[in-house]
């Protein structure tokens, strides 16, 4: 095997691991209703099967990131894909709600050291331009299109074996990339309480001051978790401000569309998940073409494309009926935020990392991991607060629960309308004489 089969191997083996944690974001979505009705818990209660993984997800990808600079990339990537795969099988097994929602924080865990020891090891086996680039449009198209399939899988999985199985098939995903790694070593609670109640306010305010002492603790430590340094790369400070928007975009637009299709049209699980195909499948065939464009031209004008691209076709979202159908009302756009998807998450990614040295690959890839998860957590929870808010104030006034509740996704894609188009803008400002990387052997004869 040549040295660079070996590196498309090892990418199609991380890659394959990283897939499985974005996959594990969306997958449950389809299988809450399932979920609330077999463990018999409110529908709050039941979002915390998603909160608890985004939360850890998020707030461990920094340690997760720097683990795998200071301890070894590969090495911790099996701590991490053990780690996963055993917190899935603890999910399959759950048979109340608190088993459940402690064992996907663990699950979330796990992901947080895969995903950014992973990116690291392809930005460390990948020169910087061309070659990168491709790779990282591959890593992107795996992103950008596992939330998508997230929602397909899990209403075949839900519909034909159980929601536990939503879980249970992370067991020999893992097991395989398992494998397969060690021989190529060898060779919200606030949509509940209102963003006004004291307790939300008093809960944003400490963690403000934990993110102040955990500032002030990094800034004056010989070896700090996060050196802020690295936030002198704009491009990678502008990528993380982005790629925080646009996390909150995607998780938050898959969850209100999946709500809308379930609760206001009555579909079952699988056909949800048949239809976001639509999206899932587009969306690796632009991730090629943004990548190449990226490559061309740099990842400002792409990513402000992507947005705006994102930003439309919520537009569409905004103006969904109460008897909607798949044509004429949800395919368009589908496929106009597969475009938007692959245009904006690619560049992101390679924006993040173009001008990074090896020794903080994962720090850098914690970091926009770290900062789209956690942007998807707040992206969901000011989502579900605006819909429910809307739908109960249409429900007091005689509305339909079918009116009131489409009227609130419409007011939550307004809202995410708002965030597609600052992060163009922040892109557009933030980006400005950002230059396309340069492949090697250019600029060697350069």
């Amino acid at each position: 095997m040549t040295t660079g089969d070996r590196r498309w191997l090892t990418l199609g083996i991380v890659g394959a691991a990283f897939f499985m944690t974005i996959l594990d974001v969306a997958i449950v979505n389809v299988a809450l209703p399932s979920i609330e009705k077999d463990l018999n818990v409110s529908e709050t209660t039941v979002q915390w099967v998603l909160i608890a993984y985004a939360i850890t997800f998020g707030g461990f990808l920094l340690l997760g990131g720097r683990m795998a600079d200071l301890l070894g990339r590969k090495r911790i990537f099996l701590v991490g894909l053990t780690l996963f795969t055993l917190a899935s099988l603890v999910c399959g097994l759950a048979g109340n709600i608190g088993v459940l929602i402690a064992a996907r924080a663990v699950q979330g865990i796990g992901a947080a050291i895969i995903s950014p020891a992973a990116l690291s090891i392809v930005t460390t086996t990948f020169h910087e331009g061309a070659e990168r680039n491709k790779a990282l449009g591959i890593w992107g198209a795996l992103g950008g299109s596992g939330a998508a399939a997230g929602v397909l899988f899990g209403g075949i999985i839900t519909k034909y074996l159980g929601w536990q199985w939503i879980f249970y098939v992370n067991v020999p995903v893992g097991a395989i990339v398992f494998g397969l790694a060690l021989l190529v070593y060898a060779i919200s609670k606030a949509p509940d309480v209102g963003w006004g109640s004291a307790r939300t306010i008093l809960l944003l305010i400490a963690s403000v001051a934990i993110l102040a002492v955990f500032v002030v603790i990094e800034r004056r430590s010989s070896a700090p978790l996060m050196p802020f340094r690295i936030f002198r790369i704009r491009s990678l400070l502008a990528a993380n401000i982005v790629g925080f928007l646009l996390g909150a975009v995607i998780f938050a637009n898959v969850l209100v569309l999946t709500l809308y299709v379930q609760q206001v049209l009555g579909w079952s699980a699988l056909k949800t998940g048949v239809t976001f195909l639509a999206t899932a499948g587009t969306t690796v065939i632009w991730a090629g073409v943004a990548q190449a464009l990226t490559t061309r031209f740099g990842p400002r004008p792409v990513i402000v494309v992507g947005l705006l691209v994102l930003a439309l076709s919520m537009g569409w979202y905004t103006q969904i009926p109460v008897d909607g159908h798949f044509w004429p009302d949800l395919l368009p756009p589908y496929l106009i935020f597969a475009l938007g998807l692959a245009f904006s998450f690619v560049p992101v990614t390679i924006a993040a990392l173009a001008q990074v040295e090896a020794h903080d690959a994962g720090l850098a890839s914690g970091l926009i991991n770290t900062n789209q998860q956690i942007g998807g957590a707040i992206g969901v929870a000011l989502a579900s607060t605006i819909f429910v808010s809307s739908a109960k104030s249409l429900l007091k006034t005689g509305h339909s629960p079918a009116e009131a509740f489409t009227s609130g996704y419409q007011d939550a894609f307004w809202a995410l309308i708002g965030l597609a188009v600052l992060g163009a803008i922040l892109a557009f400002v933030m980006l400005r004489g950002t230059e396309a990387p340069v492949p090697e052997a250019q600029a060697e004869t350069a």
